[in-house]
């Protein structure tokens, strides 16, 4: 059984290119949801190697990676929704949004998708959905690598917007720093109101005392 992620699953599909996409961002407390899409040569030669899951390799691997991903691809996008998005729509139509907006970007439009996870979402090309893609396909390896790298770049960005967040080192997501920065200064424009810890900041609550807040999302991760 091969290790890792392969080419097996795009090999499947006759009559158009494939692309893989894939999310980041779903869960952070701040910041907008990215995501990617890239159609991948089929000349496995072609293919950049160390390919996996983004969230198995490590953030120098991954910066690596994305060059190399975007140059030797057929076609890739990257798209974004943001904190305003997600709010109006919920994380996981704004995911979905992300995700057409990232295919519109690409330079060849695709005719298949291969979607990481089990949410058939409504984009501009016919979609399979595959549970644990980024470890199975090498193309939605790819797009995790890409959609990873776009919103951490930008998170960094927005560290320099909003002091004293650490947005640089957490990228919004959960931890002990940016707990002490939410209940200390306040949430920021850039802030998910939605999510529980930045409600409670609002009504004057301290979320430290309400125990683990790791998967308390409105919508799920």
């Amino acid at each position: 059984m091969a290790k890792g992620p392969t080419l097996m699953l795009e090999r499947a599909f006759i009559g158009g290119l494939v692309c893989g996409v894939d999310e980041a961002g779903r869960g952070p407390w701040a910041g907008p949801v990215s995501a990617a899409a890239v159609i991948l040569d089929s000349n496995p030669r072609k293919v950049p190697k160390g390919l996996d899951d983004s969230k198995k390799l490590t953030a120098k691997a991954r910066a690596a990676l994305e060059p190399e991903i975007k140059a030797k691809a057929v076609a890739w996008g990257v798209g974004f929704a943001s904190v305003g998005e997600i709010a109006e729509l919920n994380i996981l139509h704004a995911t979905g949004l992300a995700m057409c907006r990232a295919i519109e970007a690409m330079a060849v439009r695709p005719v298949f998708a291969l979607v990481d996870g089990n949410y058939r979402f409504k984009l501009p090309c016919e979609v399979t959905t595959v549970v644990g893609g980024d470890g199975k396909s090498k193309s939605i390896a790819a797009a995790s690598i890409l959609a990873k790298v776009a919103r951490d770049r930008l998170m960094e960005e927005m560290d320099g917007l909003y002091p004293g967040y650490g947005f640089a080192s957490h990228k919004g997501y959960n931890a002990p720093s940016h707990m002490e920065a939410l209940v200390s200064l306040g949430p920021c424009e850039i802030h998910r109101l939605a999510w529980r810890p930045v409600r409670m900041v609002l009504m004057g609550q301290d979320p430290r005392l309400a125990g683990d807040l790791q998967d308390d999302l409105p919508f799920g991760d």
